[in-house]
């Protein structure tokens, strides 16, 4: 039996999901983890329990905004750099890291003072 695209579109949301708690899973340092589509709409978020949002709701709205862009214009230049990888973007209270996977961008904070950022980025790429 063939898929509608809405059972497609929840199973792909359900395995964003199912990704994102194993981002969280590999390291306590991470905050959160999830993903946005090329327009930086959110399509799925986990923040690790007991922690506090660093942005209020608007402010996250705008900084993946800022995200999508920024990927979409990176991945115009493929031809000549080679294929975007990912981003670190560091902060004073997180660092953030933006790694694009076909239209979406998993975006995953970490807590500034986490051990091994390259280590925590091997993880990630070896789960999406």
């Amino acid at each position: 039996m063939n898929k509608t695209p809405e059972q497609k579109w929840k199973d792909s949301l359900l395995e964003y999901r199912k990704n994102c708690q194993k981002i969280l899973d590999i390291s306590k340092s991470i905050r959160y983890s999830g993903v946005i589509n090329e327009y930086g709409r959110t399509l799925t978020g986990i923040i690790r329990p007991g922690l506090k949002p660093i942005l209020k709701q608007e402010f996250a709205k705008n900084e993946f905004f800022i995200i999508s862009n920024l990927i979409t214009l990176r991945n115009s230049q493929a031809k000549a750099f080679g294929p975007f990888h990912h981003a670190v973007i560091q902060h004073q209270k997180a660092t953030i890291v933006c790694i694009p996977d076909g239209k979406v961008v998993y975006y995953v904070s970490i807590n500034p003072d986490a051990k091994s950022i390259d280590d925590i980025i091997r993880k990630i790429k070896g789960i999406v």
